[in-house]
């Protein structure tokens, strides 16, 4: 059973969380970006459990690498969140007059032929590159869709980011009730996006492939999509040095066909695809493996 958390702990969190967040959106970008590596390697010095998690997920993905490229790519990863951190403090600045400054599209013609088809677009998404700027842009540049996040344990802070989430026009659908709102959003020919790429326990999901291995993953994606039509979409917004700013990609749709398990692995993989394109962008720090199915031991300490 989870213990309760205290009103003390939320509030603590909460004012550091604000103070940080203040101080980063004052800073130039690039020293917001620095000092947002600096607060999150010493969050990694804090809680080591990140750093082991992460090199024990990129041993199991990518056993090819060598140590020292592993831990390289942990690094990476964190400087990947510091990128993601500053830009959630400059939300409040980022508006349709700048946001060109900090994304562009590629491949944006592929969320308008499937609008074309009247039946709302899933976008298939993960905690790969900039998943909050990906959607906060998306409806400066386009149009406010929807999106799924699971509500963080301190209420606080759970709703301080869901009023940054949702300034920019759009709707944040938590997971304690979803379905309604994503088959209402999706009728009226909008987009929903949902991060395909967590653990979840065996009772909410199926075992597909994911890097060589049995991943325990939600099916909603393909339920939604045979139930409505909608499109799915598999859409990032990675980093581009040469540019200088993200680069918000949508991949063409996939073709499901209606089979739950088969469209969940094509989803997975597509997710996959993406990941290793950009290894540097990845959540590395997820226990993504937790959940192994019956009978197999477990791949984490």
């Amino acid at each position: 059973m989870r213990v309760p958390r205290s009103a003390f702990r939320n509030n603590l969190e909460y004012a550091a969380v604000r103070t940080a967040l203040a101080a980063l959106r004052r800073l130039p970008r690039r020293v917001s970006e620095a000092a947002a590596y600096a607060l999150l390697r010493l969050a990694g010095l804090a809680v080591p459990k990140l750093r082991r998690v992460a090199l024990r997920n990129l041993e199991l993905a990518c056993p090819e690498l060598p140590a020292s490229e592993r831990l390289g790519r942990v690094n990476a990863c964190f400087r990947s969140l510091a990128r993601l951190l500053c830009a959630l403090s400059k939300f409040p600045d980022i508006n349709q007059s700048n946001v060109r400054d900090w994304i562009r599209y590629d491949g944006y013609e592929h969320f308008e032929n499937a609008l074309a088809r009247g039946k709302g677009v899933i976008f298939a998404t993960g905690h790969l590159g900039n998943w909050e700027l990906s959607a906060y842009a998306h409806a400066l540049m386009s149009q406010p869709m929807s999106f799924v996040v699971r509500p963080l344990d301190n209420p606080l802070l759970d709703a301080l980011v869901t009023r940054l989430r949702q300034s920019s026009g759009n709707t944040v659908i938590g997971r304690n009730d979803l379905i309604r709102p994503i088959l209402r959003a999706l009728r009226a020919n909008r987009a929903v996006g949902i991060l395909a790429d967590q653990n979840v326990a065996a009772s909410e999901g199926v075992f597909v492939d994911f890097f060589g291995r049995k991943a325990c993953v939600d099916a909603g994606i393909a339920r939604l999509a045979a139930r409505t039509g909608a499109a799915v979409i598999p859409g990032f917004a990675v980093w581009s040095a040469a540019a200088n700013r993200y680069v918000l990609k949508f991949y063409p749709p996939l073709d499901l066909a209606g089979n739950e398990l088969e469209d969940t692995q094509m989803v997975q993989s597509a997710l996959e695809r993406a990941i290793r394109e950009f290894p540097d962008q990845w959540l590395w720090i997820h226990r993504r493996w937790k959940t192994r199915p019956p009978g197999e031991p477990p791949l984490y300490a």
